[in-house]
């Protein structure tokens, strides 16, 4: 077992279908992915806590933002498996195409962004902690990780542990992963859709941390 899945079964983040990533976002049926309320209620999370001049990274980028309209970051880059997948989300001033469980290094230097957003994303990842450990390396002292996702889920997709639990231990499930990747200052949060708002059903759950500022 590796240092990165010590403390979890061995089989804790296989998934069920683990055909071509790529090929199966893309010809996906949408229902499954966070509703528009639930991205609005991450653009107000965006809005609270990233800076108007933050240079962003955003994994998992896809094909629509959660950023709030009313702010021009500098420059954003986006990741994803396929350029197709990024292709309609105009916030992207470059887009990469990568994917995340080959668990390769991210393609970018030490201390590079202000910002790593992960939004809706986590649960289809094999090797979440090694992401984790990575978007730390890539932020600046200070910088923050934001990592939100809503009780939807692609099940033949998501990994097995993410399935087994409920929503609070997914949040604490995030924290342990961001703990041992050395971020700090750790905050959670979720925001339930109003009783009268028919075009928002998901409730978001957020985990915040933050890379430690040089001593």
């Amino acid at each position: 077992m590796s240092e990165e899945s010590s403390g979890f079964h061995e089989k804790a983040f296989q998934r069920v279908d683990e055909r071509d990533d790529a090929t199966y976002f893309e010809t996906c049926d949408k229902d499954f992915s966070m509703d528009q309320g639930g991205r609005l209620a991450v653009a107000a999370l965006y809005r609270a806590t990233l800076s108007p001049e933050a240079e962003i990274l955003d994994l998992m980028a896809g094909p629509q933002t959660a950023l709030p309209d009313d702010i021009a970051f500098p420059y954003v880059t986006g990741l994803d498996v396929s350029e197709n997948l990024m292709q309609g989300n105009a916030r992207l001033a470059s887009r990469i195409v990568f994917d995340l469980n080959n668990k390769a290094p991210l393609p970018f230097p030490d201390a590079h962004f202000d910002a790593v957003l992960l939004c809706d994303g986590l649960p289809y990842l094999t090797h979440p902690q090694y992401v984790i450990s990575q978007a730390e390396r890539v932020l600046r002292p200070g910088g923050a990780l934001v990592v939100s996702f809503s009780d939807r889920f692609y099940p033949r997709k998501a990994f097995a542990m993410w399935q087994a639990l409920e929503a609070e231990d997914r949040v604490r499930l995030v924290t342990i992963f961001m703990t041992r990747a050395g971020l700090t200052d750790l905050d959670t949060g979720d925001v339930t859709p109003p009783e009268d708002l028919n075009a928002w059903q998901d409730t978001v759950h957020a985990v915040i941390g933050r890379k430690q500022r040089d001593a």
